[in-house]
């Protein structure tokens, strides 16, 4: 498997990137691929180790190891090594159906359990290597539509285009039943197309892989929320089955800073406005950065995001509050570990922008200033924390005198989500569990309470990873396709 002493004979090498002065005048993809020599070269590195950690996406004291779509690493690293990029790919494509996306997205929790790490050496370059395998299929045709051969007669519906609710549309759509997906946005991908900037996932990717679908027999119908009980009706009616993959699009709340304020956004319509203004030049964007004093709440990849899309747009300054310490940051950002250190990337452009790391840790923002007149945004009102243990739970604890102004005419807040929204919960007459996401208590299961309804991704788990998204859409298409047939085949 590899090359026997890869591990030993070739150091990592990662793709190269444009610098950080360069690539924030642009909202391109920065990051560059390996030649193949090198490529072949890290597949090599792959150590045939004896129990794979890497494709176990196992969890253990809250901290999740290995990918969860359980990919077949050393496999497709073997041929990498070998050269051999056509079978790479079919072994890819077995557990993964967008590479693309994680290769570029997925803060790769399949690296943090390589046992390359665990042996004192560097971990394998895996969503790298993943990334070159689907895109030398692409440039090289391989990369071609294989529609069903037969139709089951089995009509779904998906409403939501995100990573759950197109992995649930592909793998249906292979089994042969007919699959259309409603999307309300006007364009497909969910938070592959309006969540994530461009310069991390290029809209192009998306639309590929959308025409690519579309061309093996997947429907998508844009502009088509299925928000009131007619439309509901109306899917259940015509369908065998509906599967709700609508995300975890409520935002969490943030009592000091209002959201209707003036110059107050929570962050994915932030980042929604933006990238619409990056494919539509001259859209009116009333949420532009340019010229404006940011700040943004949060330490998670959002936020990140929110600081590197500020700086693209040309803030005058940009500021990050994380209320926890450094190390703590670090670790809840991914819920699996430590980041990599790649992943603050914004934290490298800050600097390049304004010769300063961005991030205040242990703040929270008490309140906002407003002007009298116009009620706009002026200033937020930040003060330091401390934590502290209390029954075995950390708890914050504000510091007195600490408190202080920070001039601001656009905060951002990326502080998570509170789970699915209400609108499509009520058309279906379902509710949400305790913890505001479409789930049957007590069970780990894609169906609802109606045997019709299934549930993917983000609406069914909580906000996540695309990887778990992924995931979680070939687990419901599987419950789903079991539903429709009597037995079980995906």
């Amino acid at each position: 498997m590899g090359k026997i002493t890869g591990f030993l004979d070739y150091p990592r090498r990662e793709d190269g990137a444009e610098a950080p002065r360069s690539r924030i005048q642009h909202f391109r993809e920065f990051h560059r691929e390996l030649p193949e020599a090198a490529r072949r070269e890290q597949g090599g590195r792959c150590m045939n180790c004896g129990v794979p950690f890497c494709q176990s996406g196992c969890s253990y004291d809250g901290t999740v190891f290995g990918c969860p779509l359980h990919n077949l690493i050393p496999e497709w690293n073997d041929m990498i090594w070998r050269g051999n990029w056509e079978h790479a790919l079919s072994r890819l494509l077995k557990n993964n159906n967008f590479p693309e996306f994680t290769g570029r997205v997925c803060p790769a929790p399949c690296e943090l359990a390589c046992t390359c790490a665990v042996a004192g050496k560097e971990p394998v370059t895996i969503r790298e290597n993943e990334l070159g395998i689907i895109e030398a299929a692409f440039a090289e045709g391989r990369m071609q539509p294989r529609p069903p051969k037969l139709r089951s007669g089995s009509r779904v519906a998906v409403v939501g285009s995100g990573p759950a609710g197109l992995a649930c549309a592909d793998q249906l759509n292979r089994r042969g039943h007919t699959v259309t997906v409603f999307e309300r946005d006007d364009r497909p991908g969910g938070l592959l197309m309006y969540g994530i900037p461009s310069m991390k996932l290029d809209k192009d990717v998306v639309l590929r892989r959308i025409r690519l679908m579309e061309a093996e027999g997947v429907e998508f119908r844009l502009n088509a929320p299925v928000e009131t009980k007619a439309a509901a009706r109306k899917l259940l009616e015509r369908y065998d089955c509906v599967v709700l993959a609508c995300g975890a699009g409520t935002p969490r709340p943030y009592p000091a800073a209002p959201a209707e304020t003036p110059g107050v956004s929570f962050a994915v319509p932030y980042l929604k406005a933006a990238t619409r203004a990056v494919l539509e030049p001259g859209t009116e964007n009333p949420l532009d950065a340019r010229g404006r004093r940011v700040v943004v709440i949060g330490a998670g990849y959002t936020s990140s995001d929110c600081v590197a899309t500020a700086i693209r747009q040309g803030c005058a300054s940009v500021t990050q509050l994380i209320r926890k310490p450094a190390e703590l940051a670090r670790q809840r950002r991914g819920l699996w570990g430590p980041a990599p250190a790649e992943h603050d990337y914004a934290v490298d452009e800050a600097r390049a922008a304004f010769g300063a790391d961005p991030r205040q840790y242990e703040t929270v923002v008490t309140g906002v200033v407003t002007d009298p007149a116009s009620g706009a945004l002026t200033a937020v009102r930040a003060a330091s924390v401390r934590w502290k243990r209390e029954d075995g739970r950390l708890v914050q604890e504000e510091l007195p005198g600490t408190e202080r102004e920070l001039p601001c005419d656009l905060l951002l807040i990326a502080s998570g989500f509170s789970g699915c929204e209400a609108k499509t919960l009520r058309a279906f007459g379902l509710e949400a569990d305790s913890r505001g996401n479409l789930c049957l208590e007590g069970q780990d299961s894609h169906r609802t309470a109606d045997e019709r309804i299934f549930t993917a991704g983000d609406m069914r788990r909580g906000a996540s990873l695309v990887v778990w998204a992924i995931a979680e859409g070939r687990a419901t298409a599987r419950d789903v396709d079991e539903y429709l047939t009597g037995y079980v085949s995906l």
